[in-house]
């Protein structure tokens, strides 16, 4: 292929119609563009009308991938522009969408490596050929099996992944030539594509136990041999595994994992950020989470050690906490528990009606919680009567439905306040309208995972750390949570979306400074704010 045509076809050195006359000389390019050359300023304001005369949603990202998958650089000056607008469009929730039609709508892979199971002798050479050469600094990886609110999705979940790196380089500023998306397609348990004849994954059930973990060990070798200075962020990873392959890892790599450790860090910030409003201590409150997988837990896990670290004794740290999955409360001797589940379920013979504590309402009334944290995907689980009794024995009820996309989440902010008579604090798995009520304009804080773990970490690879520890992490959170104005009426719990890139920074600089206090962070790196401002990529020509 000739030069020129080689550098048309590379989306991380194309820029279209912005070449100019004296660069399409030097690289070949002469014939190849009209002749007028435009700035990226004109190249994204043409693109952004074409984007708006798209009604469907799904069409508006079709579009954008076309963007992205020809000119990182104007994809990301458009979405830094546009940043709050793109955000669902790009991710969630029309990201969902997007896995579910991945295979009528596929026309490039991406610049992602595929990973076969069936074939780990292959690995080195698959993330080689998908890295191209280029200096990878940060990985997602996936293997689909609990994507979002909607499950198995096989091969098609590497969305997933390249939407992730999306929103670390427009909240964080990674360079976008830095980053590798990999899929591992490790079989799938979802009829529908296995009966799909346009599905294209491997058409076999999923692989699990012990050749499933050899593959992981492999492929995480593989990338601390390749690719050294990375970070190896798992995304959507299954119940059965994701935390197993955290507790392996976390100690040894800079790894992270965000169903487990970003879903705890929004949900902490959250809450800290509710504290703030209320004028309420962490240590005095009641803790209930509906739903028990992997983010439940998560978000379990970072809270109690917060009240660990706020001098709480660890025994009675644990005691505030109410698991409550599909079988009810769980207990200390509920069939099937998870060894994260373990340490924060309930003896029976604190309930004179453990029997009957089977759902959701008979547990509030039971324990009567102050912070109840939905992570269930049960549409509308939060009911009136369950929200009422919640709010009869909390002044300023915590409640947070996480559960996404829309069609999942527990209940609706407007609900909740009209429920408690404007007194709940809340924040959505979804992006929500300011809700009017009582003649006050509520700000609803989205609980999304993009608000913080692009900060983690960018900051944890600014400052080349060795791993990325629950300090750093708990750092992050109160990062996070200091931003919004407490004392404002209807103030939000979490900062607002459109802000992103300014507390991704301000989070990123928090976790940099961390890693440096605490010994673990690269050589001579002394300086967060410099280590940080010298890696930003910026979205220009």
């Amino acid at each position: 292929m000739r030069k020129g045509m080689q550098i048309l076809n590379d989306p991380f050195k194309n820029k279209g119609t912005a070449f100019t006359m004296a660069e399409r000389r030097e690289l070949g390019l002469l014939g190849l563009l009209p002749t007028h050359v435009r700035t990226i300023e004109e190249q994204a304001a043409e693109t952004y009308a074409l984007y708006q005369s798209k009604t469907a949603g799904i069409e508006k990202r079709h579009l954008l991938m076309e963007i992205f998958n020809t000119n990182r650089t104007l994809f990301f000056y458009l979405m830094k522009q546009h940043i709050t607008e793109f955000m669902p469009v790009v991710y969630d929730p029309v990201i969902a969408e997007s896995i579910e039609q991945y295979d009528e709508r596929y026309l490039r892979p991406q610049d992602a490596a595929y990973l076969d199971v069936n074939h780990p002798e292959d690995i080195e050479e698959e993330l080689r050929a998908a890295a191209d050469g280029r200096d990878i600094r940060l990985i997602v990886v996936t293997d689909a099996e609990g994507i979002l609110g909607i499950g198995d999705w096989g091969v098609n979940g590497v969305d997933i992944s390249v939407g992730k790196l999306m929103v670390y380089t427009a909240a964080a500023g990674i360079d976008p030539a830095q980053v590798l998306p990999v899929s591992i397609d490790a079989g799938t348990d979802n009829q529908q594509l296995l009966d799909d004849p346009n599905y294209l994954g491997n058409r076999q059930h999923r692989i699990h136990g012990e050749r499933y973990f050899a593959f992981i060990d492999r492929f995480v070798d593989r990338v601390e041999a390749l690719f050294p200075k990375s970070l190896l962020h798992f995304e959507d990873f299954g119940r059965g595994t994701a935390a197993k392959i955290l507790d392996k890892y976390q100690e040894r790599i800079l790894t992270f994992n965000d169903d487990i450790q970003g879903t705890g860090i929004i949900a902490l910030a959250g809450v800290l950020g509710a504290m703030n409003i209320s004028k309420e201590k962490l240590t005095d409150q009641t803790f209930l989470t509906f739903g028990a997988g992997t983010a439940g837990m998560g978000i379990a896990k970072m809270l109690y050690e917060e009240l660990v670290r706020q001098g709480m004794d660890p025994a009675e740290a644990k005691r505030r906490f109410y698991l409550v999955d599909k079988q009810g409360l769980l207990f200390e001797d509920t069939p099937g528990l998870t060894p994260k589940q373990q340490p924060f379920t309930r003896r029976r013979a604190e309930f004179a009606n453990a029997g009957q504590l089977t759902d959701l309402l008979s547990v509030v009334k039971a324990v009567h919680p102050t912070v109840m944290i939905g992570t269930s995907t049960q549409p509308g689980a939060f009911t009136e009567e369950v929200v009422r009794e919640l709010a009869a024995h909390a002044k300023r009820p915590v409640i947070f439905p996480l559960s996404n996309p829309t069609k999942l989440a527990e209940a609706k902010a407007a609900d909740l306040l009209k429920w408690t008579d404007g007194r709940a604090l809340v924040a959505t798995g979804i992006p929500a309208g300011t809700v009017n009520y009582g003649d006050v304009d509520y700000q609803i804080g989205q609980a999304n995972n993009a608000l913080i773990y692009p900060g983690v970490g960018f900051g944890a690879l600014a400052a080349q750390a060795k791993v990325l520890n629950d300090e750093m992490i708990a750092a992050a959170a109160h990062a996070l949570s200091g931003i919004v104005d407490p004392d404002q009426p209807g103030a939000a719990v979490l900062p607002p979306v459109e802000k992103l890139a300014d507390f991704s920074k301000r989070v990123a600089i928090t976790v940099a400074q961390s890693a440096i206090d605490q010994g673990l962070a690269g050589k001579g790196i002394t300086d967060a704010q410099q280590a940080v401002e010298q890696m930003t990529w910026e979205a220009k020509y």
